[in-house]
């Protein structure tokens, strides 16, 4: 294979012998995973979601409160860490989210926003555990088959979470001009949110194992037949970076997933300024965009593990996410919302169902090497480029408008599209897979000498 190139790949070789075979408690591990996945990026978005809300309520400027979204991706980009042990992680990820969660119920008063902003920073240190974990559990727990379904479903729960911090918040906390009332509602959803919080560090400290007891494919097998000394962060990340084909993806990842994050942190406003007084419309807009997004996940990674056809795939996903873009940015000033759910769901089935795609093309194209790195530096390069889509589009939006606003996403789209055409399928994981099952039917004869059973 060609990431021999990199690694020696006879020291990769798995015994002839060697039990492939899928556990029952993946499904459970995945879905637990999602589940505590979708009580962080809720906790990413409730403050977005209702934007003039807490601007009122804390006395603080729209700028302010977009920064409680935006440290979500401050935060990941120092703190990325390898993603090695999965048992660990998860539990690191669920105890700090469940932790964020807590402090923010001590700040149900006008003037202890700091300590909003502490349990918020909280629930983004939880994020730095999270984001990278798909495509390593779908690899590490699931067949060949199965994989980008898995990754999709694993996907899912962020995707989920966000479209819930875009309908619960407006429903559960609405815009009434009595302080008190206000910090009642506010206190609900914290309370709420720390509460299931809790009940998920609970179900990972029970349910979540490392890996299943054999491994559930042949790229897998050769992965964990590999001696631990022979492995190296750094020098994983550095193999990572002479990758052309990686480094085409990390950044046409970044513009299209910072797109996605700032569409999202700024959605309120946006509406608000169009349609005012549309707080929940606003938050039911979010919810479409998202949802369709799933399906669009779900629908690709389908695709996907029955194709593999990720280049042509990713590539057709991009640039209708682009088209989508730019007929969402020429229809939301026209007065009619229906319209602007239309244009935002057909969006948000590109753009959102994305995601997912660029983690499996990314575990494609660098395998053997981890799939919590690639996935690592996807996800850094989106939070630099949704940090920097924030603050620009935010500021053009105040100066300009939302037109001029979304039009600079759409430039930046297009962009990423041409970049990504020039991406080549160099498909490692797949051309491993069918390199083994060749070895093994070679060496049928030799099992039956062989005492491993």
């Amino acid at each position: 294979i060609n990431a021999g190139r990199e690694l020696n790949h006879t020291s990769l070789q798995p015994h002839p012998c060697f039990k492939v075979r899928l556990s029952r408690r993946r499904w459970a591990v995945v879905l637990l995973f999602s589940s505590y996945s979708l009580c962080n990026a809720f906790q990413w978005i409730q403050y977005g979601s209702i934007n003039n809300v807490f601007v009122r309520f804390y006395g603080v400027s729209a700028f302010a409160i977009d920064w409680l979204s935006m440290s979500y991706m401050l935060t990941y980009i120092p703190l990325l860490f390898p993603v090695r042990g999965l048992r660990l992680i998860a539990l690191a990820g669920s105890a700090l989210n469940a932790l964020g969660a807590w402090v923010k119920l001590g700040s149900l008063k006008p003037h202890l926003f700091p300590i909003t902003v502490l349990g918020q920073v909280i629930c983004s240190l939880a994020q730095v555990f999270i984001l990278g974990m798909p495509s390593r559990i779908a690899s590490v727990w699931f067949s060949s088959r199965e994989v980008s379904t898995a990754c999709s479903i694993a996907v899912f729960g962020n995707q989920l979470g966000i479209a819930v911090g875009f309908l619960v918040p407006p429903v559960l906390v609405p815009n009434v001009d009595d302080v008190e009332k206000l910090a009642y509602h506010i206190s609900i959803m914290f309370f709420m949110t720390a509460g299931v919080a809790t009940a998920l560090f609970i179900l990972v400290v029970i349910v979540f194992k490392e890996k299943p007891p054999h491994p559930p494919s042949r790229a897998q097998a050769l992965i964990q037949s590999r001696p631990t000394e022979e492995y190296s962060y750094m020098q994983s990340i550095l193999r990572l970076l002479r990758n052309a084909n990686f480094l085409l993806l990390m950044v046409t990842y970044g513009l299209n997933t910072g797109c996605f994050y700032a569409l999202s942190t700024l959605l309120n406003r946006m509406v608000i300024r169009h349609y005012p007084g549309e707080e929940v419309n606003a938050g039911r807009i979010g919810l479409t965009i998202i949802l369709s997004g799933m399906v669009g996940a779900l629908i690709s990674g389908i695709w996907l593990d029955r194709t593999k056809a990720y280049k042509q795939t990713t590539l057709v996903v991009y640039t209708m996410s682009l088209v989508g873009m730019i007929t969402y940015t020429f229809t939301l000033s026209l007065g009619h919302l229906w319209v602007v759910f239309l244009t935002a769901g057909m969006l948000g089935f590109f753009m959102t169902g994305y995601l997912p795609l660029g983690f499996e093309f990314a575990a494609e194209l660098t395998y053997p090497e981890s799939e919590g790195t690639s996935s690592g530096l996807l996800n850094v390069s989106a939070q630099i480029f949704g940090i920097a889509f924030t603050i620009g589009q935010g500021q053009i939006i105040d100066c300009f408008g939302t037109k001029a606003g979304n039009l600079l996403l759409c430039s930046f789209l297009f962009l990423g599209t041409i970049m990504t055409a020039f991406i080549k399928a160099d498909l490692r994981r797949q051309q491993a897979n069918l390199d083994n099952e060749q070895t093994v039917s070679k060496s049928l004869l030799q099992s039956l000498l062989c005492p491993c059973y």
